[in-house]
């Protein structure tokens, strides 16, 4: 196991400790621990081959052994004792956004319940509410937080899908009967929540690689399997399918279980227009439904069967039929964004609030990717849960920013760290006062605490884009994937705001975020506010998440000309002051 395998257990042990009512000093050393692996700048299995554990802050024997076990057998006997001792619907219940630990112990000790199902029904009868330190909002919010995820019970995020979906494409690609291979469905089309993944596959022995998918390592059970098509599970939970054809029915087989439904649809009718037929077989010479070889139309790959439809090829992401039929008989399909494209991150955080890692550790990642440039934008004073920064640690931090930034220089080295803040929207202003925000090269305003009432949250945002200081606003909705709806808010009329103030919007990557929606982009592009795709990272290994909203915005339909983070840091530094230059003017 790796350190994030490691680290994920002990935090789950610290939990499973926390409901059998341990000592907390004893559940806080397992977090504490995986805090520090977190942490880690080398390689946890070269720590515990050298048998340098005890080294690490916080970590006696007792930790030491467990994690040496885990990370050089992969199994750990006490952690999954300590997993079976427990009713599985207490572990299940933690998935309920509000319902912690030590709810769950209390709803366990004092009502019996060990289930979300035991739990909505002694929420229904009043129960809970009843229970000391809960009341009548603590039962309504459970009951919400049931229906949530009872409604997106089979639904997944994508950076999960990519993560069990793409060791098995890697795995199919390298069998010797497999031709042609890829993702299909909501997961090539790059949705921000997918329900199942999607394999196609072309091949002459279908049989072989439909019994090589099924013994894949990541396969947990096979739900069927025939002669072209398996369904089996995949870690985390994640139904996948496959579907084996023959090479000439590839191209054809690719776009119809791509998708999306609506799309499909409109390629059928284009299909009908010209006296063909479309399905997943192929483009026919028909007026009628066929699969017959001989009036199939030759289309080698996915862009032939668009230019028999009269349409230039159309990018998988883009394919909800949404105007991309329309754009695409005009010439004015965009040339999307690459995630190869952006020079850095303007939304970040340091262990200087609640990010896991020191300055120079991003500064050298950031720098050994070849990237221009990366913000270090900590929260502010008011997110004191965050570990926030006030205005003197602030600037105490500016300093040392500029002392990493000297030390590349002396190096010759053109990549700088940027100094900023991600800046509370309070309900009357914002967190850090305008002088101190001048100094700042970045400016993040977030939402992080909103009103129950749409029109004082959209007036907060508004008066956060009128500052001169704010150069963009972050994660605009303030949802959670999966987890948390979106704010009420008037999205909108945020966006007409930020493009009559000269204010950016960012995408932020994160996986649980995805924030500003792709449905969305369309609309600010036409408005003329530009994009910033962000990591918002507390990791070093979020730099990965820079693919990932690269992705969203390309389903967005934005090209690299609409994302300000594509500039080299000199003309960032350029878009940078023309904000605030104009309210000088």
């Amino acid at each position: 196991m790796d350190k994030d395998q490691v680290a994920a257990i002990l935090v789950e042990i610290g939990t499973l400790l926390e409901l059998k009512g341990e000592n907390p000093f004893k559940t806080r050393a397992y977090v504490n621990g995986a805090r520090t692996l977190e942490g880690l700048t080398e390689p946890l299995e070269k720590i515990v081959a050298e048998n340098r554990l005890g080294e690490l802050k916080g970590f006696g024997e007792a930790l030491q052994e467990k994690v040496a076990t885990l990370v050089t057998t992969g199994r750990l006997p006490y952690y999954e004792t300590l997993k079976g001792s427990l009713p599985p619907g207490l572990i299940e219940m933690l998935d309920l956004q509000g319902v912690g630990p030590k709810k769950v112990k209390k709803l366990h000790d004092e009502l019996g319940v060990d289930s979300i199902e035991k739990l909505e029904a002694a929420c229904k009868d009043g129960r809970v509410a009843a229970l000391d330190g809960f009341g009548e909002k603590s039962q309504t919010k459970i009951i919400e937080a049931i229906a949530f995820r009872r409604q997106f019970a089979s639904r997944h995020r994508l950076v999960d899908a990519l993560k069990v979906a793409e060791p098995v494409l890697e795995s199919l690609r390298g069998h010797p009967d497999v031709i042609r291979c890829s993702t299909a469905g909501s997961l090539r089309r790059w949705k921000e929540v997918i329900g199942d993944i999607d394999f196609l596959v072309s091949s002459k022995a279908p049989a072989e690689v439909i019994a090589f998918f099924v013994g894949q390592p990541g396969v947990r059970s096979v739900l069927a399997q025939g002669e072209t098509k398996a369904s089996v599970i995949l870690g985390e939970g994640i139904q996948a399918d496959l579907r084996v054809v023959a090479d000439v029915e590839y191209p054809f087989a690719l776009a119809y279980f791509t998708g999306s439904k609506e799309h499909n649809i409109a390629m059928r009718q284009r299909a009908i227009a010209r006296g063909l037929r479309l399905n997943e077989y192929g483009l026919f010479r028909s007026t009628e439904e066929t699969r017959d070889p001989a009036l199939r139309v030759a289309c080698a790959e996915e862009k032939d069967l668009f230019a028999e439809l009269g349409l230039p090829y159309i990018p998988p992401e883009l394919r909800e039929d949404l105007g991309e039929f329309t754009a695409g008989e005009a010439g004015d399909l965009p040339r999307l964004i690459e995630w190869t494209d952006l020079k850095g991150s303007l939304h970040n955080h340091s262990d200087w609030s609640d990010g896991r890692n020191t300055l120079e550790a991003i500064a050298a990642q950031a720098h050994e990717l070849g990237l221009d440039y990366w913000a270090i934008t900590d929260h502010s004073r008011a997110s004191f849960q965050a570990n926030g920064l006030d205005e003197d640690r602030l600037r105490r931090q500016l300093k040392a920013v500029a002392e990493v930034n000297r030390s590349y220089a002396e190096e010759g080295s053109d990549f700088r760290l940027l100094t900023g803040s991600e800046v509370d929207i309070l309900k009357d202003g914002l967190d850090l006062g305008d002088d101190l925000l001048a100094e700042l090269d970045v400016v993040v305003a977030s939402l992080h605490v909103p009103a129950s009432d749409e029109a004082e949250n959209t007036r907060r945002f508004i008066r956060a884009a009128e500052n001169p200081f704010v150069h963009m606003l972050g994660h605009l909705s303030g949802r959670l994937l999966l987890e948390r709806d979106a704010y009420k808010l008037d999205q909108r009329a945020v966006i007409d705001a930020c493009a009559a103030t000269g204010t950016w919007i960012e995408l932020n990557a994160s996986p649980y975020r995805f924030d500003l929606d792709w449905r969305l982009w369309r609309y600010a592009k036409e408005k003329g506010v530009k994009c910033l795709i962000n990591c918002d990272a507390h990791r070093l290994e979020h730099v990965a998440w820079l693919r990932l909203g690269a992705g969203i915005a390309r389903k967005g339909w934005l090209t690299k000309a609409d994302v300000v983070n594509t500039l080299p840091l000199a003309a960032l530094r350029a878009e940078l002051r023309k904000k605030r230059d104009r309210a000088v003017r």
